[in-house]
């Protein structure tokens, strides 16, 4: 079993940046792939980012890119996601995920993670 708590949400102006962090603990944390969801009222769980076990390659959702970095610290067992230049359309719960694999790829479907945390919420005024 992999426990994941997400931190970092709040309220921030357009433009603004935010940082948020999930930490993890129940299993080798290198040995997972990591991702970033979010999901907004409404609308289906899009992806965000993610991030290969043990870390280096990372793949972003169109939305994002340019804006948005994943990143990893396996000695702190945590993994981050640098939101830069937010958007209104950026406001939703932000969900981290995992996933325990023995391949150096990344997963950008949903349904391709086991664990799940419980969501911060950011919200971009304009």
């Amino acid at each position: 079993q992999v426990q994941l708590v997400e931190s970092g949400g709040g309220l921030v102006q357009a433009g603004g940046s935010l940082r948020l962090s999930c930490a993890a603990s129940g299993r080798t944390f290198s040995s997972l792939a990591m991702g970033w969801f979010r999901q907004a009222p409404g609308k289906e769980r899009e992806f965000v980012a993610a991030i290969i076990r043990g870390g280096g390659n990372t793949y972003y959702g169109d939305s994002v890119k340019g804006r948005f970095a994943i990143s990893r610290d396996n000695a702190k067992n945590t993994v981050f996601l640098q939101m830069n230049s937010l958007k209104p359309d950026d406001t939703a719960a932000y969900y981290c995920a995992a996933r325990s694999t023995y391949y150096y790829r990344y997963y950008s479907q949903s349904d391709e993670y086991d664990y799940w945390g419980q969501g911060t919420q950011v919200t971009v005024s304009s």
